[in-house]
């Protein structure tokens, strides 16, 4: 373990010298900024309390999980932070996933974040060239973490930051006979998405909805980059050094009395992977049956790929044929006619011929919607194979811009492959059988300790 993090040093001694530059060069320029607009510095939250709160209870208020309001996936969390502080910010992201640094005028303002490519037949063999997991994809909203000790932000798929107050203690550290030193996480990168689960809650008699933010990922932990690191590495550090530390302390009554766990805007987890040979109950019976939250179909993740930034050609989605879909940009021209727009080379590109009709969600496909009031917005649209057009399934209000033209011709390419849940389950059962994935079996104790957990779960 020495060796993972000291292999590293001075990359990491000079990633942390450059950040502190541009921290303090950003948050002078913030100063400054403040000072001529006579704005107010935004106030640093107190996500370390060590002491206990004075005798003001305004502070008790109801935790943010409670049930005045209806929860969407839409709905903004946190609050948004000075152009300098996002910008120096967005900096350490693109230095940490190795994107080079955009500089100080901006030029570092697309997401970073590993994205899944739709499965089809040329990218299903990949499944059976090298050892794959699998996972339920989430019909949620994507986030980046960044968890520093003045705050921890959510990131969004417009690159956008928002602090929200929340707490990450590390692993306690032994301090030489005088008990467990505990310190917060600081410069600690996390990918994941946030989901409204409906849960049963103690005490209650009916289901109520809880966001719950699901980590799949950790690309750098304390400023030490691991986006080399196989996946099974970082998947199991997401546990053992952010989600431990913090269930512990939380459950502890005596390590941080004074902090509020129960006021945070959400709950935090790891996501689940498991063995291929689980494929058939995700499908037939945790997602249609126990999973609490939307999904709309299937991760593969390659168990020993590193990080990938951006589009990860090895990392495969398979969603149910009835919910593949593109997101589009839609507009309507001064004739009222209904345009869709993709992106190709950072330009807009009309696709001329296609079609978009706006149904109900009955069923009963009728339009209802009035076209005019999506003008301008992303559309995620589903294709209609026997109507021909697309079909309009929700606005993408967490983007600002449509798919690329690529990733259209993939989603097209998995839509006539037409891959459905039987055709994926014989594979299933077809690539578990092969050699790769037999001996991996016996020496990876993971996927003893899944496949045991789905034994004793029937």
């Amino acid at each position: 373990m020495a060796s993972f993090y000291y292999s590293k040093i001075e990359r990491d001694r000079s990633s942390i010298r450059s950040e502190l530059t541009i921290e303090s060069r950003s948050l002078k320029r913030e100063q400054r900024h403040n000072k001529r607009f006579k704005r107010e510095p935004l106030q640093d939250l107190d996500v370390q309390r060590s002491q206990p709160p004075n005798n003001d209870t305004s502070f008790r208020t109801k935790p943010p999980n409670s049930f005045d309001k209806t929860m969407t996936n839409d709905d903004v969390l946190g609050e948004e932070i000075p152009w300098a502080r996002q910008n120096a910010l967005r900096q350490f992201c693109y230095e940490a996933l190795n994107l080079g640094s955009g500089g100080f005028r901006g030029r570092c303002t697309q997401f970073p974040g590993s994205h899944p490519v739709s499965l089809n037949k040329d990218n299903l063999q990949l499944i059976r060239q090298k050892y794959y997991y699998a996972t339920w994809k989430a019909d949620g909203t994507r986030y980046m973490m960044l968890i520093t000790r003045d705050g921890v932000y959510l990131i969004d798929r417009s690159f956008n930051f928002r602090r929200v107050r929340m707490r990450f203690p590390c692993k306690p550290i032994k301090d030489f006979g005088y008990g467990d030193k505990i310190k917060t996480h600081h410069y600690t990168l996390l990918d994941g998405e946030m989901v409204i689960d409906t849960v049963l809650l103690p005490g209650l008699k009916e289901k109520k909805p809880e966001r719950r933010y699901l980590v799949y990922d950790l690309m750098v932990i304390n400023n030490v980059s691991v986006i080399d690191r196989p996946f099974h590495e970082r998947w199991s550090m997401v546990e053992k050094q952010v989600i431990q530390p913090r269930n512990h302390e939380r459950q502890s009554k005596t390590l941080n009395s004074y902090y509020g766990y129960d006021l945070e805007p959400f709950k935090v987890r790891r996501k689940d992977f498991w063995f291929l040979s689980t494929v058939p109950k995700l499908l037939k019976e945790f997602i249609p049956r126990q999973l609490t939250h939307d999904s709309d179909g299937v991760i593969f993740q390659g168990w020993d790929d590193p990080y990938v930034p951006r589009t990860h050609h090895g990392l495969l989605k398979w969603k149910y044929p009835e919910m593949n879909s593109v997101d589009f940009l839609f507009e309507i021209d001064g004739n009222g006619n209904k345009l869709l727009f993709l992106y190709e080379r950072g330009k807009r590109k009309l696709m001329e011929g296609s079609k978009v009709v706006f149904k109900d969600g009955g069923g009963t496909g009728t339009i209802l919607h009035d076209p005019a009031s999506y003008s301008g917005k992303i559309i995620e649209c589903c294709w209609d194979c026997e109507e021909q057009v697309w079909v309009l399934m929700r606005v993408r209000t967490d983007k600002d811009t449509p798919n690329e033209f690529n990733t259209y011709n993939k989603v097209m390419r998995s839509i006539r492959d037409n891959i459905t849940e039987e055709v994926l389950l014989n594979e299933m059962r077809d690539i578990i059988r092969l050699p790769l994935y037999q001996l991996r079996i016996g020496d990876d104790s993971e996927a003893k300790q899944h496949k045991n957990s789905a034994r004793a779960s029937r």
